[in-house]
């Protein structure tokens, strides 16, 4: 597998759809925070895990809170599918329209998990990190 920058820009974010799990054992092997897509049937699934960069590596509140606002935001505006996972160290979305806004989305999450917020702010604008903070992904 090929090493990812951290953060990695939209464009080299792996399509993991037949080898997540060796893209997964590459990133934890690596001690890097791991980010792929996964096509399902006709949508597009993100996946980004903090886990993998081992224990030094920690996710900031803050970082916690912006990517729920950020995935409570996608929810709501039908951009995702209501059974996303948000946090602490693991975030997925599922049913994502297409590969170019799962890349954008998956680019922005690994950058928030190397604690730049700026690329979820511009993939996701509108997710008011203090209002929606504490929401149901489901509400």
């Amino acid at each position: 597998m090929q090493q990812l920058p951290g953060p990695c820009p939209a464009h080299l974010i792996p399509d993991v759809t037949h080898r997540f799990d060796a893209a997964y054992r590459a990133a934890k092997t690596r001690g890097a925070v791991f980010v792929g897509i996964e096509r399902e049937g006709e949508r597009w699934t993100v996946k980004a895990d903090a886990l993998t960069a081992g224990p030094a590596h920690v996710v900031a509140e803050a970082v916690n809170v912006a990517l729920r606002a950020a995935i409570v935001r996608l929810v709501h505006e039908r951009e995702a599918g209501p059974d996303a996972f948000a946090g602490p160290v693991y975030f997925m979305l599922h049913g994502v329209p297409r590969e170019t806004r799962a890349r954008e989305l998956a680019a922005a999450f690994h950058a928030a998990l190397h604690g730049d917020l700026g690329p979820l702010r511009r993939a996701v604008p509108g997710a008011d990190v203090d209002q929606d903070a504490g929401t149901d992904i489901d509400g």
